[in-house]
This record gives C-alpha cells, structure tokens and sequence, in this order.
C-alpha cells in the first residue's frame, strides 16, 4: 500500500485554508431574495388568525402559508408526523408558520415582526413523565414514539441469586451541534420545472426524498448539491429537508432564487438537539464480581415530531449493556412525544445517552462489592465468542481488552490513583485532584438491517484527461472523507494519490450511496468505492491490456473505453455479508457487523473553594480497525473527546416552557481551544475483515466515552457520585451539600 497509513495533503485543504471554499452564505445567485420564518411562540395551541400590519409594506415581499404548500405537508422522514408549515395547530414553541422573502435579508427579518398569530393555547406536556401519564395525547395512542425491547435469558430469575443488586438512575440532557456554519439553504426552479436546492447538508438524497411529495415531483426533477460545509455532527442530517422545503416554497411563489440563512441565534432555537434521556440501571453481580443480570429502563425525549427518534433510541438500546458479558439481560426502551422543538441526530445517535450510565454504574458496583473498578471491568469485558444482549457471538475484530490495557500502561493510572488518594488525604491543598476510567463499544455502519434497506451505490469514473473520479453522496463535513475515500480507492489501484478527484455531491451527478452518518462512510462507502475501483480495473485491462499507472497512459486508455463503448463509470452497490444476520422485528442477531472499542483515562482536579473542574490531560486508545489516514482520526478523535467534555462539564440547556433560554453562544459555554487539555491518542487496529483494509468507523465513538470517565474521575476527587449531566461547579456543591446532611 502506498498511500492507505499515511498523512496525505487532504482533498479539501487547500480552498479552505486560503478562503476559496465557498460556504452558502459565500455563493452568489442572480436576482436572490433572502427568506425568513414566522415562528410559534407558544408550546401548544390552535391558530386561529395570521393577522398582518395593514401599515407594512407587504407588496415587496411574498408571504407563504400552509395553503400554499402545492402537494403534502408534511416532511418526509421515518414517517409523515411533522408539517413543512403549521396550518391549524402548533405542537412546540419555534414550529414554522410563515415564511417572508424579500430583496433585503434584514427587511425580511423585519416583515415577520409585523405579522401577529391569534392562538387558542392549549395545555402542554414539558416533560417525559407526563407524556408517559398520558396527560395529554400527542401522537399515536399513547404519546410513544417507539418501543423497543430485549431479552436474554431471564434477568429477573437471575437476579434473585446475585449476591449483590445495585441500582442508579442517570440522566443527559440535550445537547447543541454547535457547528461553525449555521444551516442554510438555497433555492431555484429552472426553466424545465426543475428543482434546484443547494446548501449546507450531510445527506443530498434526504432532501430529494422529502421534497417530492411536497411539489408533487419525481426525484429527476429533484437536484440537491451540497455546498462546501461547516460541520454538521448530525445537526444536518435531517433539519435541511424542512429549511430546504421552505425556501423552495419561497422560491415557488416568488419566481427566483431565494436563500434562507439562519443566524445562530435561531438556528440553536429551532432546530434539531441531542435526545435527553432518563435510564434506570440495575445490576446482580455475583461474589466475585461477575454480572450475572442487568435490568435497564430507557425513557427518550423526542419532543413534538418523530424524526429520527426510532432509529436514535435503537442505538441506545444496542449499547445500553456497554462492551460487557452478562448472560441474562432484560431492557426495556421508550422513546416519548413532549411538547418541545424535535430532536434529532447527534454524533453518537443515543449510544452516549445509554453508555454513560453503563460505565458511571460500576462505581457503585464497586462500593456495593468492595471490588475496585478495574478488576470488575476485566472480569466482565467483550472478548471473542462473547454473546451480545441480542444474542450475536463477537467472532473478530473484538478490541476491547486491548484499548482497556493499552490506555492503562499510557496513562499510569494505577500509580495516578495511588498518588491522588494519599494527595486529597492532606486537608491543607487546594483542589481535590482524581482519574477516571471509562471503556465503551460502538457499532460500526447502520444499525441491524439498515444497510441492506439502503441498498446503497458508489462509482468509479475514468475521466478523459486521466484521472480517476470519485462518484459518491459522501458529504464532506470538515471529518476528511474525500481524503479517506481518496486514498482507498488510490490504493486499490496502485495509482498515486493525486490521481484521485473527488466529485461534489450533486444528486444529479452522483449515485445514492446513503446518508453522511453513523460512522458508515469509510467502512461502507469506502468499500463500495474499493469494489467499484476493482470493476473499473478490470475493465481497462479487459478492453486496453493492461492497466497504466500515469495520467498519460490512463487518458489513453479512457479514449479505448470510450471507442469501445464501456460505461463511463463503474458502480458497485451494498452486499449484505453472508455472516451477518438480524431480526429488526425480534432484536435478534447481529446488530451490527462490526464495533469500535475505545477507552479513556481523565485526569482532573476540583477546586475546594469554587468546585470548578479542570481536566489536566487525556488518555485514550481507540480500536478504529485501520486508520486510513491517521491524522484524520487522530483528529476525529480529539474533536470527538472535546465535544464530550463539553457535554460533560459545560453545556447547559435550560428550558422554559419548552423554549430554549440560552440560545448564544455567550451563554451556552461550549469548550474552547483553551478549555481543551492535552490528548494522548493511541489508535488501535483490530482489523475487520468486511471493511476496506479492514477499517470500521470512527466518527462516533469517541463521543461516547468522556463523559463517564469525567464522572468517575470527579467521584474519585471528591467522593461525590453524580449520575446526571453536566456536572457544573453549581451541580458539584448541590451534591456535596447533600452529602453533608
């Protein structure tokens, strides 16, 4: 291999660095108007009236309602509960009801302050609880999204003869995106009908499929492009099909480009968050410390729509055990409507929700056994032959031993806990210091079934100047995908680098080859390209006679293809692997073909006086199965572990009355360069035989893990155990004040 292990000069890198990318908000079209949205105000309520200043100028604006809407409204996703536009009824505070455009952005923004709803308010439900009490009926029968559960063996039978039980409840709040680039959207029809949508986006043909029944289009007549973006962390996985709707209803009436930007003060109110969960734990564990059951319940908050709220509490549910054996297993997962803004994707998609529980619960495992954390994680951990809660046997790739004694000996942390507990022994310092450990698993790709309901695709062109094309939807976010795919398909080949372009994804250029999410793309798309790379081989060396490895000699041997008529790419598409089967209707089997294993060491101390916490340095190794460029997950790695620090120990949301109070990033505190501590990163590779040079995924998984650690590194400091999130210095002395009474 020549280019698959090393640093190569990203794709992407250069038009970013020197400001030639070109973001939305950067692009330029011809005759735009700006577009804004109308919002409820209130939770819940019946609309009786739009009730527009008669003293504004309306003749240079055009004003869009639900009447306008040419086809359905509603935004097509897991199921069609969510409108494009509020007609006769509002469920959360910020659900669109209007939109305004008009040539000016800032007098767009200024003709909704002049329009004026007249409601009917009705009673809401704020929380899980109520929502569950069925309080008031908000979707379905009973307010529940999904349901699901898992059984192995006969955990409350087993129970009876642990030697010991110990339960905790645990909760996690939502949790921001906070990308760099807010949403936004594009939108023109062209002369043929057709409709042109391009903007921020991590999933092109998401929007084409929500927008067809809305204009009543079929997908040809569909185009979404995705412009260059800035982050997405699945904040933009499904929110661009209801922006993208409107300003295409925007552009409909208005007959020319609209552009619909949001600023961050709207985008954090409106648009989509992590799920907050409630998860009951509770663990018989024999004499020794072996699990002998587990008994979780899992209560989600949707807010008011669906979403993608199956699919997120699914993963939750999947990890809810962590990267541990226990032969009986019952779990019962719930996730419920509130009359609160939906939630939606968030990188780790549920698996953080659950995980941290799973993790913080072995220090009251250990408490309760007297056993010392490490000793009961090695007793218990995934290895090969292990039997998962849904009955799937671990037969490769199973790194979890491996990053558990790696990140030990890295970080010293024996010799660490040691030294700390003889430190906070001395009343006379300062800040209580302490070191926390967290291991977890994460399962690469789509969950059970997912990737065979996608049936996804990916080509490969040989262009007539001599280099080879990427045809994919793999959206570059910042993580380095064009990179990574780049160099798969290089080496595949035998060709440099270089040689390797990388098409913009534009639906109408590129095949389905699946959403930008759930740590699929190196893994999955990454395999289709290799595959897909293999046909084109075999076909130049079919019709030329041999495979060249110059520019010069590959456009030669494009003009044979072309001579002889051979397609103009080669696409290869999703193959479900003979070995991996799953039962989407009984939760049996094979969850997922493969998983990542990660763990993490914090260090970390907590001042006496102001029960600030500063994290001194992390440790972590994570088993990746092959880093095709180690930089990038190295960086994916550290930006992961970042934004868990953040919901760990900074970011607060707080709600009233289902509105957002802190919608600014002087109030919502996410983690500065300053804030960062230092990372040690260790990548593991345990190679998987079904990924391209046995890669998995790496995106996700390091958002899984330092939360936990935090935790039990700040209950090592202080002795406190707080099973919620985060853990602000105002959290840390409610708990101390509790303690002392």
């Amino acid at each position: 291999m020549k280019s698959v292990g090393k640093n190569e000069i990203r794709k992407d890198g250069a038009d970013k660095v020197t400001g030639r990318a070109k973001y939305i908000d950067d692009c330029v079209f011809p005759r735009a108007w700006f577009g804004a949205t109308l919002r409820s105000s209130i939770a819940h309520g019946r609309i009786k009236k739009l009730h527009f200043d008669p003293k504004f100028p309306w003749h240079e604006c055009v004003v869009v309602t639900a009447k306008d809407i040419p086809g359905k409204n509603h935004v097509l996703l897991m199921e069609t509960d969510q409108p494009l536009l509020a007609d006769k009824r509002v469920y959360h505070p910020m659900e669109a009801i209007a939109l305004v455009a008009h040539p000016n952005r800032q007098k767009a923004y200024h003709a909704v302050k002049h329009i004026r709803v007249e409601y009917e308010e009705l009673e809401p439900v704020r929380d899980v609880w109520e929502s569950l009490k069925k309080k008031k009926i908000l979707y379905g029968k009973d307010n529940v999204f999904k349901r699901i559960d898992i059984k192995l063996g006969n955990a409350a039978k087993a129970m009876k003869k642990a030697r010991y039980v110990v339960s905790e409840t645990y909760r996690v709040p939502h949790q921001e995106q906070t990308y760099i680039e807010n949403n936004g959207i594009a939108a023109y029809f062209q002369k043929d009908g057709t409709l042109v949508v391009t903007g921020s986006l991590q999933c092109p043909y998401y929007v084409v499929k929500a927008l067809g029944p809305i204009f009543n289009l079929p997908e040809k007549k569909i185009r979404v492009i995705q412009a260059t973006t800035g982050g997405g962390f699945g904040g933009k996985e499904e929110y661009p099909n209801m922006i993208a709707g409107h300003a295409a209803l925007l552009a409909k009436k208005a007959k020319r480009p609209i552009k619909l930007i949001y600023d961050r003060h709207e985008d954090m109110l409106a648009t989509t968050k992590r799920h907050p969960a409630v998860v009951r734990r509770t663990a018989g564990v024999a004499k020794n410390g072996k699990l002998v059951a587990m008994d979780i319940d899992i209560v989600m908050d949707g807010g008011a729509y669906m979403t993608l709220s199956p699919v997120v509490l699914s993963r939750g549910i999947l990890h809810a055990t962590g990267p541990y054996e226990c032969p009986d297993v019952t779990i019962k997962a719930r996730c419920v409507a509130t009359n609160t803004p939906p939630n939606g994707a968030f990188r780790g998609f549920g698996a953080p929700q659950t995980l941290f529980g799973a993790e913080l619960h072995w220090e009251k495992i250990s408490e309760a056994t007297g056993i010392d954390v490490l000793t009961l994680r090695r007793r218990n951990i995934l290895k090969p032959g292990s039997i998962m809660a849904t009955g799937q046997v671990l037969r490769e790739s199973v790194g979890a031993s491996k990053v558990l004694e790696r990140c030990l000996k890295k970080s010293g942390y024996a010799r660490k806990r040691a030294r700390y507990d003889r430190h906070n022994r001395c009343a006379a310092n300062r800040a209580w210091k302490g070191v926390g450990l967290a291991l977890v698993h994460h399962g690469a790709g789509f969950t059970g079934t997912g990737e065979v309901y996608l049936q996804s695709r990916a080509s490969v062109a040989l262009t007539p100047n001599g280099k080879i094309r990427l045809q994919a939807a793999a959206a570059e976010l910042g993580q380095g995908s064009t990179s990574t795919l780049s160099q798969i398909v290089a080496d595949a080949l035998k060709l440099p680098y270089d040689l390797i372009e990388v098409e913009t994804p534009d639906t109408h250029k590129v095949p389905d080859s699946g959403p930008t999410v759930a740590s699929r793309t190196c893994m999955v798309v990454g395999g289709l390209l290799h595959k897909a790379a293999l046909a084109l081989k075999t076909a130049v060396v079919e019709s030329h006679g041999s495979f060249p490895v110059t520019q010069k000699g590959l456009a030669a041997a494009a003009k044979t293809l072309r001579a002889r008529k051979s397609p103009p790419a080669y696409t290869a598409q999703y193959e479900k692997p003979q070995d991996i089967e799953f039962d989407d209707k009984t939760y049996r089997g094979d969850a997922y073909g493969s998983y990542g294993y990660a763990a993490l060491v914090a260090d970390l101390e907590v001042d006496k006086t102001t029960f600030e916490v500063r994290v001194h340095k992390i440790w972590t190794s994570q088993d990746i199965g092959k880093a095709i460029h180690p930089k990038i997950v190295e960086g994916q790695i550290i930006g992961g572990t970042t934004q868990g620090l953040g919901w760990a120990l900074l970011e607060k949301t707080v709600y009233k009355d289902g509105i957002l109070q802190n919608p600014r990033l002087t109030d919502y505190i996410i983690p500065t360069a300053l804030d960062t501590p230092p990372m040690d990163v260790d990548i593991v590779e345990e190679a998987y035989s079904h990924g391209p040079f046995g890669a998995k995924g790496v995106g996700e998984m390091p958002m899984d893990v330092p939360a936990p650690a935090v935790a039990a590194a700040i209950r090592h400091a202080t002795g406190l155990f707080i099973p919620e999130l985060p853990i602000l210095p105002e959290t840390i002395a409610r708990y101390r004040k509790r303690s002392a009474s």
